[in-house]
């Protein structure tokens, strides 16, 4: 039977854009999967990326079951300007690498982990509850396929080139995730959507809780993989802080 109650418009709002996303990820992955070819990367790290792909198709699938199973009706919109990476004219293909490597993996899939670990604690429903499970499972593969890719990146004969690139741009890449995930500078404390238990059963979570797994994230997380590597992570969230 289909979910009812204003609430459930956001349940059912919020699915339908996790399917959209899910798609789209596996879209841009298969396009860097591509890229790892052209500059020859080693097959495990292509297995890897291809294992990913599979794996975004999986939870775009299980997303929409889900999004069926609260009701919903209209189908999810596939904009093709986000199904792709971009490319930055005149610049070795590495470069863009390293870009996706980063922005899309090392950031993005790494505080996907805590994010869908705190969606999945309330999440009862049964349809939603084994779609968390699934992806939660998978992102933790994903977010060390970045983390592999970086260091191989940095051996290249281009890798001074794509270190100073991640120097230069991680406080643009860290802004963008913490806007993304509703932690603005100025947000007043009180602007959050109502997430009541009934949506949160569905998998649905205050946007103040997902900026504050941000900000976790960045403590145990981005701070000392970064730091492993040789980046000064810290210097780079002041920059994107302030």
């Amino acid at each position: 039977m289909a979910a009812e109650g204003p609430s459930f418009e956001l349940v059912r709002a919020e699915w339908r854009r996790r399917v959209e996303a899910e798609y789209a990820s596996a879209c841009i992955t298969q396009e860097l999967v591509l890229w790892l070819m052209q500059i020859a990367a080693s097959p495990d790290l292509i297995e890897s990326g291809l294992e990913v792909v599979k794996d975004e198709l999986a939870h775009a699938e299980l997303s929409m079951q889900t999004y069926l199973a609260a009701g919903g009706t209209t189908p999810p919109v596939l904009d093709r300007a986000r199904l792709c990476l971009p490319r930055t004219p005149g610049a070795p293909l590495e470069h863009d690498v390293l870009r996706a490597c980063v922005d899309v993996f090392c950031l993005g899939e790494t505080v996907a982990v805590p994010l869908f670990k705190n969606l999945r604690e309330g999440c009862t429903e049964p349809n939603a509850r084994a779609v968390m499970t699934r992806v939660l499972r998978d992102e933790v593969r994903h977010r060390d396929f970045g983390w592999t890719m970086l260091p191989w990146l940095f051996e290249l004969p281009v890798g001074e080139e794509l270190r100073a690139i991640v120097e230069r741009e991680l406080p643009v890449w860290f802004r963008r995730v913490r806007t993304a995930y509703g932690a603005t500078a100025g947000r007043a404390v009180g602007a959050d959507r109502v997430v009541d238990d009934s949506a949160r059963a569905w998998g649905l979570m205050e946007i103040s809780r997902y900026a504050a797994v941000v900000e976790e994230t960045f403590e145990r997380e981005w701070k000392p993989r970064f730091h492993e590597v040789g980046v000064d992570a810290e210097r780079a969230w002041r920059a994107a802080v302030g």
